[in-house]
Formats: structure tokens, C-alpha cells, sequence
């Protein structure tokens, strides 16, 4: 998708100077990584999978957890690579002032080339491992030796209890310090991209509203339709791995032009 082809000729995306990036899902499918709702997505596909990304499922199944642990062995994100969107969005970042809020865990913005501390992860790093128990916070290649040595669901070294990945389940609270820090930024904004997400997550989805209520130009990119189309200053439904390119060439060019 070239920038002419972006509809209403991407009036939309003049004079931008804070930006802030609410990803999803749909992002990463490019790399390798499933989605979880899409036509094959991974709880399409697995309805019981869903159940290891849920809290009290967890910590009170043993079996659900050796399957937890078998499965992250092998999870696609350890080999997937940032694609085209990932990277427009690092170029983005490196020469506007942006935050990329996402609610995925593969950390593939950081990987992009988003600096660390520009990376609000809503849900969580798959790259950690907590303690329920103590709350100690460990390397999760550690924890991924210990079950390829035999050990099928590895506790915690300091105080024997239960491990999980240092990711946001279902039943568990954000952290509050960073989606205060997500709230600042959407309301700082003048343009707030959703990229790639169903927008029915909340509080993340929210923060489409908190950005709109603060002046900004809501723009969402996703293949199918989500609660927060009615309220856009404009919705595409291109590929994600061609219209993010696009736009941040356009972003780029009118920063040039401005400067």
C-alpha cells in the first residue's frame, strides 16, 4: 500500500506531533505469531486454550500447567523476527515524539528498535517469569532449561511456589503504574493509532475514548469491524504490514516538510 492510496487523502495524519500507538494481536501475525480471535486464531482453533491464560485455571490445575509449560517451549515468538509494521513504527518512534502501548508480550518493539522505556506493555513480557508466592521475578530462558531437563512445572527456587510468566492473566489486575503512564499518553496525543486489535479487551480498549475526549484524531487499523469504528476519524481495513509503512512514510514527510 502506497501513501497515495491512503483513504481521504490521509488528511488525517497532518500536523502530527504526539503520537501514541495502542497495539494487538494482528500485529504480530506477520512474524508468525497467531492471533487469538481471528478466523485461525489460536483460541478459535483451541476454545481450552484459553483456560492457560487464566489465573485461577492456572494456579489450581498441575496438569494445566505442565501443558503451560510444554507449550511455551515451543511458542513461535521465540524465533519470529519484527516485520514491516514493527519496524515503521520503530522509525516512527526514533524521529517523533511516540509511546507504543501494546497489549502483546513477544516484545517485538523493543526488538523493532522501540526504546525500552517508550514500550508500555499492558499485558505483560512473556520474556519474565513471577512467583505467585514470594514475587520474585526471574529470566524466563531459565525457566524454559529447567523443563527441558525433565522438570514439568519448574516452582521457585526461593520459596517453592507455584511459577508463571511474567504476563497479565485473565482474573489478574494491569499494573496500575503503567496504565497510568498508557492514560498519559493518550491524552497527550494528537493522533492515537489501534493497530491490529479487536478493541473488546478492556481497559485497554478504552483508551481509544480517553484519546478521542482529549482532542485526538482516532485512527484504527484492523481487518474487522471493533466497538470503538463508530468514534475514528478513520478506519482501514489494508493489511496491517502495508498500511502502517504507509502511514508512517506520510507522518515522516509532513514532519520533513514542517521542520
Amino acid at each position: 500500500m502506497s501513501t497515495a492510496e491512503l483513504p481521504d487523502g490521509a488528511h488525517w495524519l497532518a500536523g502530527v506531533r504526539r503520537l501514541a500507538v495502542l497495539t494487538g494481536a494482528g500485529i504480530s501475525t506477520d512474524s508468525g505469531i497467531p492471533d487469538f480471535r481471528g478466523p485461525s486464531g489460536l483460541w478459535t482453533r483451541d476454545p481450552a486454550a484459553e483456560r492457560m491464560s487464566t489465573y485461577q485455571a492456572y494456579v489450581t490445575d498441575p496438569a494445566l500447567r505442565r501443558r503451560s509449560w510444554q507449550t511455551r517451549l515451543t511458542h513461535p515468538a521465540w524465533t519470529a523476527e519484527p516485520n514491516a509494521a514493527h519496524l515503521a513504527l520503530a522509525r516512527l518512534a526514533a524521529r517523533l515524539d511516540t509511546w507504543v502501548i501494546t497489549q502483546n508480550i513477544d516484545g517485538l518493539h523493543q526488538r523493532a528498535g522501540v526504546a525500552d522505556d517508550r514500550v508500555l506493555e499492558l499485558h505483560g513480557t512473556m520474556h519474565g517469569v513471577i512467583c505467585v508466592g514470594c514475587g520474585a521475578r526471574t529470566a524466563m530462558a531459565d525457566a524454559l532449561a529447567r523443563v527441558r531437563a525433565g522438570e514439568g512445572d519448574p516452582s521457585c527456587v526461593d520459596c517453592g511456589d507455584i511459577l508463571k510468566s511474567a504476563t497479565v492473566m485473565f482474573g489478574q489486575a494491569l499494573d496500575a503504574d503503567v496504565l497510568a503512564l498508557a492514560g498519559e499518553a493518550a491524552r497527550a496525543a494528537d493522533l492515537f493509532l489501534a493497530i491490529g486489535s479487536t478493541l473488546i479487551v478492556e481497559p485497554a480498549a478504552s483508551l481509544c475514548a480517553v484519546a478521542v475526549r482529549s482532542g485526538a484524531r482516532l485512527v484504527i487499523v484492523n481487518r474487522d469491524p471493533t466497538p470503538y469504528d463508530p468514534i475514528a476519524t478513520a478506519v482501514l481495513r489494508q493489511p496491517i504490514g502495508s498500511a502502517v509503512p504507509a502511514i508512517a512514510e506520510r507522518l515522516l514527510a509532513d514532519r520533513d516538510q514542517s521542520a
